[in-house]
C-alpha cells in the first residue's frame, strides 16, 4: 500500500519534507532547510532514511527556504531526478538557492578563520555548484495543468495565495492507473490569507482522501486591526523620535507587501514621508519577478516597483555600509526576516543600542532565532562575538503575516467538498498544532493527526 513519511516540519515549523512511496516510486514533496534551534539545524547534516539516489522526483509547493533550502544537499548526495514546481517558484528559487549556498560557504569560511568549529576544516552544507545543479533540474509547470511526476502518477498545482508561485499540490493516479473510489492526496504547503494585497486568495480545496495542512498560527488569530493603522503608528512614533525604523523582512514576498503599505500610507498622508531603503539585492530581484508575473497577482493590483523611485535600492556592500553608518531618520528594509543573517544584522548591530530607533518584525519568528529572542524581550543579543544592548523599541505587526491563522485555515477547510479520510497537521509548533487539531475536530468533525518526525503512515492512492 502507498505510504507517506514525514521527514521534516513534523512538530516544528521548518525543514518541510514529505516522502511518498507508491508502486516502487519515491517522490519527495518539498525539500526544506531546518532553521532556528541548534538541535533542529543539526538535522540538516543528518542523512535521509532512504538513499537520495533512490528518490525519483521532487515536487515543490513554493520557494521559501524552509521548503527548498535542502535541495542542493540532496543533489550533492546523489539525487538525479527532476524537480517539479510552478514558474513563479522556479523564478524565486534562482534567487534563494544561490544565496543559501553563498551563506553556507561564508559560514564555513568564517568558522575556519575563527577556529570555532569542532570540524577541521569546517565544510559548507553545500556549495554554489550544488545549488546550480539543483536549479538545472527545475521543471516549471503552469497552475491548473496536470503533469506526470512518475509512471502513472500525476500532480496539479493550485494557487495557495502565500507567495508568488505558491501552490498546494493535488496528487492522483493517472486515469488508467486509478484505484476505484480513491481521490488522491493534497500537499498543502503554506496556506496564504484572505483579502490581502498583492496575492489572490487561496483557491478552494478539492476532494481528497489525505490532506497535509500547515498549522503555523494554529493557536492564534491575526489582529483585526488594519495593517496600515499599526504600521502608520510605528512609522509616526519613530519619526517623532528622529530614529530609524529597521524592518527585518523575508527577501521575497514580504518586502513587496511592506512597500505596498508604505506607499499607500504616504499617498493617504497617514504617515510623515521618510526615506525608504531596500537593502537586499535578493529582494530587489524578487520585485522584478513579481512585476514580470502581474497576471498571477491579485486582480486590480498594479504593483509599485523600483522604477517609480519611491525607495532607494541599496545594491552594493559599500552602499549598505554607508547606510548603516548614516544617522538620519529613515526606514530600512533588509533581510533576513528572522535576523539570523544577511545585511539586517549590521543594521541591528548599529541600531539596537539607540533608543530613538525601532526594530519592527512583520513575520513569524522561529524558536531559537535572534528575531524570536528580541520579540520575547531580550535585553542583549549576541552578534559577531559581542553582547549588544537592546535599547531600541521592539515592535511586531502580526497581521502582515502571509500564513493563515486558525480561523483562516478553518475557512479554507470548509471549501473542501467532503472531509478527507485523514488530515495531518504539519509546519507548526506543538501548542499551535494541538490547538488547531482541537478546533478542527470540534468544528468540522474531521479525523486529525499530528505526525512525529520520521513517522510513516499508509495512505489510499
Amino acid at each position: 500500500m502507498p505510504s507517506l513519511t514525514f521527514l521534516g516540519a513534523a512538530r516544528t515549523v521548518t525543514g518541510s519534507k514529505h516522502l511518498l512511496d507508491v508502486d516502487g516510486q519515491r517522490i519527495l514533496f518539498d525539500c526544506g532547510l531546518f532553521q532556528g534551534l541548534k538541535e533542529l539545524r543539526l538535522r540538516n547534516w543528518s542523512p535521509l532514511p532512504v538513499p537520495p539516489e533512490s528518490i525519483d522526483a521532487v515536487v515543490l509547493t513554493h520557494a521559501h527556504i524552509d521548503h527548498t533550502g535542502w535541495l542542493p544537499r540532496l543533489v550533492a548526495q546523489g539525487f538525479k531526478g527532476p524537480i517539479h514546481c510552478t514558474g513563479g517558484t522556479a523564478d524565486l528559487c534562482k534567487l534563494v538557492l544561490p544565496d543559501a549556498a553563498h551563506i553556507q560557504e561564508e559560514d564555513a569560511k568564517f568558522a575556519n578563520k575563527r577556529g570555532y568549529s569542532k570540524h577541521h576544516p569546517a565544510l559548507p552544507l553545500y556549495t554554489s555548484d550544488d545549488a546550480a545543479e539543483a536549479l538545472s533540474r527545475l521543471k516549471p509547470a503552469a497552475f491548473g495543468k496536470r503533469i506526470a511526476i512518475g509512471p502513472g502518477i500525476q500532480a496539479e498545482f493550485i494557487n495557495a495565495g502565500h507567495l508568488l508561485g505558491s501552490s498546494y499540490v493535488h496528487v492522483t493516479r493517472q486515469p488508467q492507473q486509478a484505484v476505484a473510489s480513491t481521490t488522491g492526496i493534497l500537499f498543502g504547503g503554506d496556506l496564504g490569507r484572505y483579502g490581502r494585497p498583492i496575492l489572490p486568495d487561496p483557491s478552494p480545496g478539492v476532494e481528497v482522501d489525505t490532506l497535509l495542512v500547515e498549522s503555523t498560527y494554529g493557536d492564534r488569530l491575526h489582529p483585526v486591526e488594519d495593517d496600515g493603522e499599526a504600521l502608520a503608528r510605528i512609522v509616526t512614533d519613530t519619526f517623532a523620535r528622529h530614529g530609524k525604523l529597521i524592518i527585518p523582512a523575508f527577501a521575497i514576498g514580504r518586502v513587496e507587501e511592506l512597500l505596498y503599505w508604505l506607499f499607500r500610507l504616504e499617498d493617504q498622508k497617514r504617515v510623515p514621508v521618510m526615506p525608504i531603503y531596500v537593502d537586499s539585492p535578493m529582494a530587489l530581484k524578487g520585485i522584478d519577478y513579481y512585476q514580470a508575473r502581474t497576471g498571477e497577482l491579485d486582480p486590480g493590483i498594479v504593483f509599485v516597483g523600483r522604477h517609480l523611485q519611491r525607495f532607494t535600492a541599496v545594491s552594493s556592500a559599500n552602499e549598505s555600509k554607508a547606510l548603516v553608518e548614516n544617522d538620519i531618520p529613515a526606514i530600512v528594509i533588509a533581510s533576513s526576516g528572522m535576523a539570523t543573517g544577511g545585511r539586517v544584522v549590521h543594521h541591528l548591530l548599529a541600531g539596537l543600542p539607540d533608543d530613538r530607533n525601532t526594530v519592527l518584525f512583520v513575520g513569524y519568528q522561529s524558536a531559537g532565532t535572534r528575531g524570536r529572542n528580541l520579540i520575547e524581550g531580550a535585553k542583549y543579543v549576541r552578534m559577531y562575538g559581542q553582547d549588544v544592548p537592546v535599547r531600541a523599541k521592539i515592535a511586531k505587526v502580526n497581521g502582515m503575516s502571509s500564513h493563515a491563522d486558525a480561523a483562516e485555515v478553518i475557512k479554507w477547510l470548509r471549501t473542501f467538498p467532503r472531509a478527507p479520510q485523514a488530515t495531518y497537521l504539519v509546519h507548526g509548533e506543538p501548542p499551535a498544532q494541538e490547538a488547531l487539531k482541537a478546533r478542527i475536530t470540534q468544528e468540522l468533525g474531521w479525523r486529525v493527526e499530528v505526525p512525529a518526525q520520521g513517522q510513516q503512515v499508509e495512505i489510499p492512492l
